[in-house]
C-alpha cells in the first residue's frame, strides 16, 4: 500500500464507484432525504471527499462546501472537478484526527460517506475521528455516515473476488479484482487488496493496485461510538441482509 490510502487508486477510482454516483448530481440525489432538510446555503463539510462528486454536487446546490481527504491525489481530483463545474469548494488534505474548529469553523452538516470510517485504525482511532467530526458541528448539526454491513461481509469466506463483467468509465473498460483478508477477531487489522486492470490500445493493460487496511465494526458498536463522541443517533437504514447502510446523528 502507498503511504496514504487511496493515492494509488485515485486515477482509477471511478471504476470502483457505482455509475449512479459518478456525477455531482447523482451523488447529491443519493442523499436527497438528508440534504433537503439542511439550511439553504448552509456550511457543509465532506471529510472523506474522494474524487469530489458529492462535494461539488453540494456546491452546485448552493451550499458553502469544504472538502477534505487524507489522500492528496483525491484532493487534487476534487479541486479539478470543482474548477470544471465552476463552483467554489475549499479542498484540503487533512486526516480526521487533524480536523479542528479553529481551522475549519463549524458546519450545519458533516458527511463521512463511501465506507470511509472503517479505515480508522481500530475502535480508539474511530472514536477520535468521530469526536473530531462532532467538534465541527454547530449545535443541532447533523453527521451523515455510510458503511458496509461488516456483519454480513464477515460471514463470507475470505479470498479472491473477481468481477463478472468489465466496467466502462469515460470510454475505457476495466476489470476490478478484490482480495479479502478477514482474520478471526473483529478488532484485528483486516486487508482489502484492490486491483483495477484497465484495457488500453494495442491490447495493453494499465493496472492500479493498492492494499487497504480496515477495521470493521458492528452497527451496534457504531451506535456506541457515536454516543461516546457526544452524538445522538437519529436514523439508521441498517438491515441484517443489506450490503450497506446510512446513519445520521446530531450533536
Amino acid at each position: 500500500m502507498g503511504e496514504v490510502a487511496y493515492d494509488t487508486l485515485a486515477g482509477v477510482y471511478d471504476f470502483l464507484v457505482p455509475e449512479a454516483l459518478l456525477t455531482p448530481e447523482g451523488s447529491v440525489a443519493a442523499f436527497a432525504g438528508v440534504i433537503d432538510c439542511l439550511p439553504v446555503r448552509g456550511r457543509v463539510l465532506d471529510c472523506a471527499a474522494g474524487t469530489g462528486q458529492l462535494a461539488v454536487g453540494l456546491a452546485l446546490r448552493g451550499f458553502e462546501v469544504v472538502a477534505s481527504d487524507a489522500s492528496p491525489g483525491m484532493v487534487e481530483r476534487t479541486a479539478r472537478l470543482a474548477a470544471e463545474h465552476g463552483v467554489a469548494v475549499r479542498s484540503v488534505t487533512c486526516p480526521w484526527e487533524n480536523l479542528e474548529p479553529d481551522g475549519f469553523g463549524r458546519f450545519e452538516a458533516v458527511f463521512c460517506v463511501g465506507n470511509s470510517l472503517t479505515h480508522a485504525g481500530g475502535r480508539a482511532a474511530r472514536r477520535v475521528a468521530l469526536q473530531r467530526m462532532a467538534s465541527l458541528l454547530q449545535g443541532g448539526g447533523v453527521l451523515v455516515l455510510t458503511s458496509r454491513n461488516w456483519e454480513l461481509i464477515r460471514q463470507r469466506a475470505a479470498g479472491l473476488e473477481v468481477a463478472d463483467q468489465l466496467v466502462e468509465r469515460h470510454g475505457r473498460q476495466g476489470l476490478v479484482v478484490y482480495h479479502w483478508t478477514l482474520p478471526p477477531a473483529w478488532d484485528e487489522e483486516h486487508f482489502l487488496d484492490v486491483a483495477v486492470a484497465v484495457l488500453e490500445d494495442g491490447g495493453k493493460v494499465a493496472t492500479g493496485v493498492e492494499r487497504l487496511s480496515f477495521w470493521p465494526f458492528t452497527h451496534r458498536e457504531l451506535a456506541e461510538d457515536l454516543h461516546h463522541s457526544g452524538l445522538t443517533a437519529v436514523t439508521s437504514t441498517y438491515a441484517a441482509d443489506v450490503e450497506r447502510y446510512l446513519v445520521t446523528a446530531r450533536r
